[in-house]
């Protein structure tokens, strides 16, 4: 990625990150962080290896793509068709699984400052990733990869309504609404598979043409990209059709991911609740997930995320401020890894 597009994504997620930083109480988040201890410790040190998930289920996916990446690139223009001066297409660089994990912590870092989530991180891991496999397969992956984020999310959703259910009293209000929940969830992974067996670039595209304020520009990029838009589309359904066992495995991993982070929550309730139980933890990260992704268009999800965290311990049984402890250390947490995950993008050699 070229050294200017480096600054730009650091300039502007630092900025982001210091407005959210003006947000706090200096004075409460100091008083959290001396309640808990080397707990919190713990839970920043936890991420760690939470990325290393992350990271794995994109790497499977990059290297599902091996076999297909012997073909001819598509050329970008007339011209390059002719001289096959297509640049970043087909070329195949060698990158390590710890340079990958790095782009991984800075993406999710820029997803955490940007308002929509998916305008800052993915943008950038396309640019990372391009020089080293190429645009198309660049593109494609970074797509399947949020694809499967997206999709294990639902799965997560869907085994904590079932998990409920099988642990908690269940009344007629919250029967309807995992019920509610759990029918969203069913439906959106039905969406997903169509999805993955047809692609999504192209169809996105074709959508977007209906729009107001979208569709002249769609419409000129459909035309332009056509070819480019049908061979990541292609790579996107061979993942499904033609690698179930990659498929299933990387959102095994993000899933595995969804459920270990629940320890986050778990380290916490243990300062105030030795007897914390960790299929609760599971159960409120479950509900505070949903209903801060309900608000995906807030920066850091602010207010959306400590809501959710209120609803779901008073739904357990808890005091709200256990609610409210385990919000401001989960959010100064987010603090400390976005802040690592921009200064990661000052440390790429420039290519």
């Amino acid at each position: 990625m070229k050294r200017k597009y480096q600054n730009g994504f650091f300039i502007f997620g630092l900025l982001v990150l210091a407005v959210m930083v003006t947000q706090l109480d200096f004075r409460q988040v100091w008083e959290g962080i001396t309640r808990a201890g080397y707990w919190f410790l713990a839970v920043v040190a936890l991420w760690f290896f939470l990325y290393f998930f992350n990271t794995a289920a994109w790497w499977v996916i990059i290297r599902s793509q091996e076999d297909d990446s012997q073909a001819p690139p598509i050329p970008h223009s007339r011209k390059e068709a002719i001289d096959g001066s297509s640049e970043g297409a087909g070329r195949t660089k060698a990158f390590s699984f710890l340079w990958l994990y790095k782009i991984t912590i800075s993406g999710f870092a820029l997803n955490y400052a940007t308002p929509g989530g998916l305008m800052g991180g993915e943008p950038y891991r396309i640019m990372a990733l391009s020089p080293k496999i190429g645009t198309e397969r660049a593109t494609a992956s970074v797509l399947l990869y949020v694809m499967t984020h997206i999709f294990s999310h639902f799965w997560f959703w869907l085994l904590s309504c079932v998990l409920y259910v099988c642990t908690q009293a269940l009344s007629v209000f919250m029967g309807t609404l995992i019920a509610i929940v759990a029918t969203f969830c069913l439906t959106a992974i039905w969406f997903f598979l169509k999805g993955y067996k047809r692609g999504i670039a192209a169809s996105g595209i074709k959508l977007l043409r209906h729009l107001p304020f979208a569709k002249r520009w769609a419409r000129r990029f459909f035309d332009e990209h056509a070819e480019q838009l049908a061979e990541i589309d292609r790579q996107i359904a061979a993942l499904h059709n033609q690698n179930p066992r990659t498929f299933v495995g990387a959102v095994g991993l993000e899933l595995a991911c969804r459920i270990a982070s629940a320890l986050e929550i778990f380290f916490i309730l243990l300062v105030i609740m030795p007897s914390a139980n960790y299929l609760q933890c599971i159960l409120i990260l479950a509900f505070t997930s949903l209903f801060a992704n309900m608000l995906f268009f807030i920066p850091l999800q602010l207010g959306g995320r400590e809501g959710g965290f209120l609803m779901s311990v008073g739904g357990l049984g808890m005091t709200a401020s256990a609610g409210i402890f385990v919000a401001l250390l989960v959010r100064l947490r987010e603090l400390i890894w976005t802040a690592i995950g921009l200064l990661l993008i000052k440390f790429d050699k420039k290519n």
